[in-house]
């Protein structure tokens, strides 16, 4: 079997197997072993832990973090743990979220508000301040919660940060950000969307993962030192699990090392988008297709003098159908391009895509070849739908 091209990973700054992480990893674990052997409020919560946690809070500007052992966790618990204490508090609660939010944040905002009359979940229109301020001025809750992506995972892309935080500042609210996505990819320092010089009161709430950009595995929660001990108290899943290896900590704080030590690394990623981008346009220009986030788009964001959308590595080829989707990820396979279809439930239906993810690994020729592949597929289904049979088949496009 020959090697695939993969654009469908999540490791963007090419970290997961860098030798530095796996020494770090093994070292550790040759000295504490492979598992904490408890939860972090028993005897699991070690060294390396703590030290992570440190470097996590400087990396994003905030006073504290806290570990989770995985980003759905993190998401999970932090929503419940604001529920829980606006319950306790004998308080209403309203959370409002982006339509497009990742499930554990959609999961979280309905496990919090299910079997109680307390606790409210409602959605806006996906990065529509103007929704969002509409739904914000009807509600008679006491305490409110808005919740984004930082990065939209099957969209690519932002939120309007500031415009999130005048609009909570605005009618009371809490903002929490999960920047799964954003972080070691964007920012001057890779501490992702939201700067660390973006103040506390901002974005009382910031959630990242570590098993992304930076090549490992867990998440963490940032915020003040009383977010940080609510959730210590609060927040189930980090209460009752075990907690991450230390031998993975200690592999995550060498990738941030690299992080701090090899700016380069985002550079490459974003000149690989934006060669992909570039290529694309060309590419697909008379094909009645386009990449999220069009140069359309970034114009018309650019004119309502909103932040322009930074380039990430999640770049989504829309194909609509389900079928052309499965067609297209099949026939790039058999040239050697590994890409995923991305269907509903996990995006609206009609909107089925490719979903590209980019990694500073790639070279100039890996993006070449990815878009000549591109462009046999996207010749040989024209060519099909002049032919007699101008239907595509799931099991593939015929070149």
């Amino acid at each position: 079997m020959r090697p695939l091209l993969n654009l469908t990973a999540n490791d963007y700054l090419g970290l997961a197997n860098h030798p530095a992480l796996v020494e770090a990893g093994c070292r550790a674990a040759r000295e504490f072993g492979v598992g904490s052997g408890s939860a972090h409020l028993v005897n699991g919560h070690q060294s390396a832990h703590h030290q992570l946690e440190a470097r996590l809070a400087e990396l994003t500007g905030r006073p504290r973090a806290l570990l989770f052992s995985t980003g759905f966790m993190a998401n999970l618990g932090v929503i419940d743990a604001l529920a829980s204490a606006s319950r306790e508090a004998g308080r209403s609660l309203e959370i409002f979220h982006d339509r497009l939010n990742h499930a554990s944040l959609l999961d979280g905002a309905r496990l919090a508000s299910s079997g109680t009359t307390a606790v409210r979940s409602r959605r806006f229109h996906h990065r529509d301040l103007e929704d969002l301020e509409r739904q914000l001025t009807r509600s008679r809750a006491d305490d409110k919660l808005v919740i984004s992506d930082g990065v939209f995972s099957m969209d690519g892309d932002c939120a309007d940060i500031a415009g999130l935080s005048q609009a909570c500042a605005r009618h009371g609210a809490w903002l929490m950000i999960d920047d799964a996505h954003g972080l070691g990819v964007l920012g001057e320092h890779g501490e992702g969307l939201v700067g660390r010089d973006t103040p506390l009161a901002d974005v009382p709430v910031l959630v990242g993962t570590l098993g992304k950009a930076l090549g490992s595995s867990g998440a963490f929660v940032a915020g003040n030192e009383a977010l940080i001990e609510s959730l210590i108290q609060l927040a189930r899943p980090y209460i009752y699990t075990t907690a991450q290896p230390p031998h993975v900590a200690s592999a995550t704080l060498a990738a941030l090392e690299i992080v701090a030590r090899e700016p380069q690394r985002r550079e490459q990623l974003q000149a690989r988008v934006q060669q992909f981008r570039e290529g694309c346009t060309h590419l697909l220009a008379s094909s009645g297709l386009a990449l999220g986030l069009t140069p359309a788009d970034r114009e018309a964001s650019s004119a309502a003098l909103t932040p322009i959308q930074p380039l990430t590595p999640i770049q989504p080829l829309i194909l609509g159908s389900e079928a052309r989707a499965l067609a297209w990820s099949a026939a790039l396979r058999e040239r050697g391009v590994l890409v995923s279809a991305i269907r509903p439930p996990t995006v609206p239906a009609g909107s089925s895509r490719l979903r590209f993810t980019f990694s500073a690994e790639h070279t100039a020729e890996d993006i070449a070849t990815l878009l000549e592949a591109l462009e046999a597929v996207l010749a040989a289904e024209k060519a099909q739908s002049r032919s007699a049979s101008p239907t595509i088949s799931p099991e593939g496009v015929t070149p």
